[in-house]
């Protein structure tokens, strides 16, 4: 096992009606809030409504942003940030999923400087304060709420990276499952692969940690009990907060304390995906990994063997795979480029776009080698 330092400051408040104490949470930190959310879905569930009604109550001026896209553009970062710097705020209230989230901590260190958000994904810049940011989480995925992590892209240069840094992590983390109920099917089952995956980038990481690998185990055994069972009932409460707390558990610490560090190969294949097909994160996902898994399987065999045994009671690494594949296929998730709508004719373009951004993890390399293999096996 390695050396490890655990610090995680997000205060997490967990269950139904936390957010009834939400206004008393952001007078805090002060009166004037920049608002941030995306497409206007919780105006509809009536999400919007209750946070005003929260701001309202301790008086807070309230400056809105929303349109933050599911695949977050550092461009609407700026533009955000213009506008909290303009308005002087002093708290961001992220409302949203993991793209919002992401925005949001990105927005907070953006504020306090005139540069671009994307000088601190270039390494151009070093953050140096953050405005405190408190977030209200409405799709379980990501983990964003309880992690100092997060992604972004740049259209113009074709890439999607992920950055982290210890001033990101939210102050507090609202999460109530009643604010999932109105998650469509197909969001939620994208939310479960993407907790699978942030447990199997932990576990394919570097260094040996049994504790973490049965936290790992016992994170996807949950996600595997659960989340058929929550997509044929999508407003059973217990069962969103079962699937809710797997997500914030997959990616706050916890599975990596003991580790080098996480591997990631997987994501930077998927981030190519949504890049540049604009698909959902974790159809990405359920569509790298197990053709991963193919290509690493000869180099890691006792790995996935070992994770196939306590997650499906399987014995190979064939039928660890495909225990993922039928998984996967049952939440009707793409496992194939084409299930998502990429034709075989994309091919190229995705391996030169690999090239480009230099797709690798940090446990397992890929070389230019490995992405023509990979992109073989994910059509």
């Amino acid at each position: 096992m390695e050396n490890f330092t655990a610090y995680n400051p997000t205060k997490l408040h967990f269950g139904k009606d936390v957010t009834d104490n939400l206004g008393k949470t952001i007078e805090k930190f002060g009166k004037k809030v920049l608002l941030v959310y995306g497409g206007g879905s919780i105006k509809n569930n009536g999400i919007y409504d209750k946070m005003i009604r929260q701001l309202k109550s301790v008086d807070a001026r309230v400056f809105e942003y929303h349109g933050i896209k599911p695949n977050p553009i550092f461009e609407d970062v700026d533009t955000a940030a213009k506008l909290g710097r303009d308005n002087n705020v002093d708290v961001i209230l992220a409302v949203g999923g993991g793209s919002v989230i992401d925005s949001a901590k990105i927005i907070s260190i953006t504020i306090p400087v005139k540069h671009s958000s994307w000088d601190f994904y270039k390494g151009k810049a070093e953050p140096k304060s953050a405005i405190p940011l408190i977030s209200v989480l409405t799709l379980a995925a990501t983990g964003t709420e309880m992690n100092p992590f997060a992604v972004l892209q740049n259209n113009n240069t074709k890439e999607k990276l992920g950055w982290g840094h210890k001033l990101l992590f939210n102050k507090h983390s609202f999460l109530d499952p009643q604010f999932t109920f109105s998650v469509p099917r197909n969001q939620t089952a994208y939310g479960i692969v993407d907790l699978i995956a942030h447990c199997l980038e932990a576990y394919f990481g570097g260094g040996e940690a049994t504790l973490s690998d049965r936290f790992v185990f016992s994170i996807i055994n949950e996600a595997i009990e659960y989340g058929p069972k929550l997509l044929d009932d999508p407003k059973n409460y217990e069962l969103r907060a079962k699937i809710m707390y797997a997500a914030t558990a997959a990616l706050n610490g916890l599975t990596f304390n003991g580790r080098k560090y996480g591997d990631w190969g997987v994501h930077s294949i998927g981030h190519e995906l949504s890049l540049l097909y604009d698909i959902p994160h974790g159809a990405s996902l359920s569509i790298a990994y197990p053709a991963w898994m193919k290509h690493f399987s000869n180099i890691i065999p006792e790995r996935i063997i070992k994770l196939g045994k306590n997650v499906f009671n399987t014995n190979t690494t064939e039928k660890t795979i495909s225990a993922f594949e039928s998984f996967f296929k049952s939440l009707n998730c793409p496992i194939l480029c084409q299930d998502a709508g990429i034709t075989k004719d994309k091919k190229p373009e995705i391996i030169k776009n690999m090239a480009v951004n230099n797709v690798s993890g940090a446990n397992l390399k890929m070389t230019e080698k490995d992405h023509i293999e990979i992109v073989e096996l994910i059509f």
